[in-house]
């Protein structure tokens, strides 16, 4: 059956198991907790079961419906085969499928809800079963995209569920919070981790070493087991605590205008950053050392400049009043 592959949720997979079994599924639910710890993995397992021809309330995992619904289709939008598992995420699709003239790079947009759910919302389900909506990351629903959701998260067509996938509740629509059941996803244990990452290859010295700094993630624990962009990480690291003991803010000012376009590196980059003050705050702190509170400064200033960005401040500016938010307050 296709939860019998999900490791470490067991609170949330019995919650889902138990709605299946007993045929009283929530039409609309938001799965929270951080990135890489099994959500959509979840909610695959959630949609085949849905959609599932094959009789079992679980999903059986081998019918035509069940492989379809878990199988993505080549090509742009890479999105499941089935059509009624259905994803939503902030560019995924062409512009041009939206009607828009550019790619949404800022938020999920409202012409994607109206495109991909509301165009869609007065038909049933193209088989009949159901129709699944999964929407990744789902705090980056724009304002005007929220609210065009509501009318369908409160009154959906027969048949028709919501998945919202979220790490960072708190910037949902509260009217969304409301309306949407919550299904809790834990950190994944030590020991989980240990079996993902040994599964992907990983040396069991180097899972040793990633798996305290990967905060229950294994998305994390695989990104920090990868050599090339863990050098890139103690690269930017190191830069950056060479430019907080410089003289002047040359330096500061040349490692924010090194950063690119790519946000999701630069959040790794931020996070090592940030992992690397609080190790230091907690050491000094055991010793009973006075600098725990500036490093402990430090680590909360890292963690406002990955807010920053992720309220769309240019990776530039973000690093650039890190940098100076760093001097001026634990220079």
């Amino acid at each position: 059956m296709p939860f019998d592959a999900i490791l470490g949720q067991p609170a949330a997979v019995g919650t889902l198991e138990q709605m299946l079994r007993s045929g009283r599924v929530h039409h609309a639910m938001r799965f929270e907790g951080p990135h890489g710890i099994g959500k959509e993995m979840v909610a695959m397992a959630f949609a085949q079961a849905l959609v599932c021809s094959g009789g079992d309330p679980l999903g059986c995992g081998t019918c035509s419906a069940c492989q379809r619904a878990v199988t993505m289709g080549e090509g742009t939008p890479a999105v499941p085969r089935h059509p009624d598992v259905i994803l939503l995420e902030r560019g995924l699709y062409p512009p041009e499928v939206l009607g828009r003239s550019r790619p949404e790079t800022q938020d999920l947009s409202v012409d994607q809800v109206r495109s991909v759910v509301l165009d869609r919302a007065a038909y049933p389900p193209h088989e009949g079963r159901a129709r699944v909506y999964i929407v990744r990351r789902a705090e980056e629903l724009s304002i005007s995209a929220g609210n065009a959701l509501l009318k369908t998260l409160e009154e959906p067509g027969r048949n028709t569920y919501f998945v919202l996938l979220v790490a960072r509740p708190a910037r949902l629509l509260s009217t969304i919070r409301s309306r949407t059941l919550r299904v809790r996803f834990a950190p994944l244990p030590d020991d989980v981790l240990r079996k993902i990452v040994l599964r992907h290859g990983v040396s069991p010295e180097e899972a040793e070493r990633i798996i305290p700094l990967s905060a229950g993630s294994a998305s994390a624990a695989l990104e920090l087991a990868d050599v090339d962009a863990s050098l890139e990480r103690d690269s930017f690291v190191q830069q950056a605590l060479s430019a907080l003991q410089a003289k002047d803010s040359a330096a500061s000012l040349a490692l924010a205008d090194g950063q690119g376009r790519d946000k999701p590196a630069l959040r790794l980059h931020l996070e090592a950053l940030a992992v690397h003050f609080a190790q230091q705050a907690r050491s000094a702190a055991l010793q009973e050392d006075p600098s725990a509170q500036r490093l402990a400064l430090r680590h909360e200033l890292v963690l406002r400049a990955l807010y920053d960005l992720e309220r769309n401040a240019s990776p530039a500016l973000a690093i650039e009043n890190m940098m100076l938010r760093l001097r001026a307050e634990t220079g």
